[in-house]
């Protein structure tokens, strides 16, 4: 990944460019983002870029041998951190362990998201971690000489996934970094890293994708015509992986759509046995899709509301969602809109601790009949 290669982000690209050249270069950042806006892209354009031998003003070479091997994501100096599913069978229990499935699945789209690197690992919908486990081997990587780059690079990829004991070696590490050792942390939920670690390392907020770079992107990219391109680019809210839904109108997508609908059916009607059936239904999905769907009703109730006001250029519906919302929208209004959305946000907040999902789901369902009815 080359600062070429990112969508937009210009200002990024020109502040990071511009740390490197005049080795102003922080030991720890943290770059958190919305949702598809391109923090590990720029992550790992800029560990590239730090350890490029000949890198021009504007990007890193792309044939020296660092470059060569960065190609590759197989630099002896560039290390990575991410969660996994820990298998015991198959004795795959740290990073390292998960290294081939990682490099294929960020060689083919940098662009990702968790939902991806699950397919990637085979893992379904099973709750992922970085283990403590590994703060033994980031421990054993550190004690080792820099091999043959300006910097070492950490890029840990959704810090909020650390064990604790291994988010509390990552701070021992950030605390007395080795020298020439940088650390790179991505995340979209800053306020679930360690509180100690946020406030030691430096913060880079990545903005959504402007609309026309979008635009441009998808032009060049996607083959499409300037007036899909521009449509789509809206309904991305600048994420590139919104986008990329939004073309292929993906099965996730509509089987999110689906529930969506019958959730409010079922409260509006106050229908307790299907509350059930769904909550059952729901539960069955694994956690990280439950918190996906969840997300998804957040995005959705405010369209809807945002929908009312007939405003097509502030709407980021796609054409099924909007088609619902003909006659759904009526339903969220000034007096209960953000009580949904903070319903289902505290219902996505529970998924993540583990609460009894046919709970959590049955619970919410009952909670929407009091509040759809405002």
């Amino acid at each position: 990944m080359y600062f070429r290669d990112i969508i937009g982000q210009e200002d990024v690209k020109r502040q990071l460019i511009a740390s490197a050249q005049k080795r102003i270069v922080p030991h720890a950042r943290i770059f958190y983002e919305q949702h598809g806006a391109g923090a590990f892209p720029l992550a790992l354009a800029y560990a590239r870029y730090l350890n490029c031998r000949e890198p021009s003003d504007d990007d890193a070479c792309g044939h020296c041998p660092s470059c060569l091997k960065y190609d590759e994501l197989a630099h002896p100096d560039l290390h990575f951190m991410f969660p996994i599913v820990k298998n015991d069978r198959n004795k795959k229990e740290t990073c390292d362990d998960y290294l081939p499935q990682w490099r294929e699945m960020v060689k083919g789209q940098v662009y990702f998201d968790l939902r991806h690197w699950l397919d990637a690992m085979d893992a379904g919908n099973t709750q992922v971690l970085i283990y403590s486990r590994e703060s033994d081997v980031l421990i054993r990587k550190f004690s080792l000489r820099i091999y043959e780059a300006n910097y070492r690079i950490l890029l840990v990829w959704l810090p909020e996934k650390l064990h604790p004991t291994c988010a509390n070696k990552l701070l021992k590490i950030i605390e007395e970094p080795p020298p020439n050792t940088v650390i790179l942390m991505v995340t979209e939920e800053p306020g679930m890293i360690l509180g100690t670690i946020q406030s030691r390392a430096q913060h880079l907020n990545i903005r959504a994708i402007q609309t026309g770079d979008m635009q441009s992107a998808l032009i060049r990219r996607e083959g499409l015509e300037p007036e899909a391109a521009l449509q789509i680019a809206r309904l991305s809210g600048g994420s590139y992986l919104r986008a990329m839904e939004a073309i292929s109108v993906s099965e996730e997508n509509a089987f999110f759509l689906e529930r969506f609908k019958e959730v409010m059916r079922h409260s509006w009607a106050r229908n307790v046995k299907g509350m059930r059936q769904l909550s059952d239904l729901l539960a069955g999905i694994g956690r990280e899709r439950q918190k996906a769907f969840l997300a998804y009703c957040q995005f959705l109730v405010r369209e809807n509301f945002v929908y009312r006001f007939q405003s097509p250029e502030i709407n980021y519906m796609n054409s099924s969602e909007a088609g619902f919302a003909l006659n759904f929208a009526s339903y969220i209004n000034e007096r209960n809109v953000s009580d949904l959305v903070d319903e289902l946000s505290k219902a996505e907040l529970h998924i993540s601790q583990n609460v009894n999902a046919k709970m959590v789901f049955f619970d919410l369902s009952l909670h929407i009949t009091v509040l759809i009815r405002r």
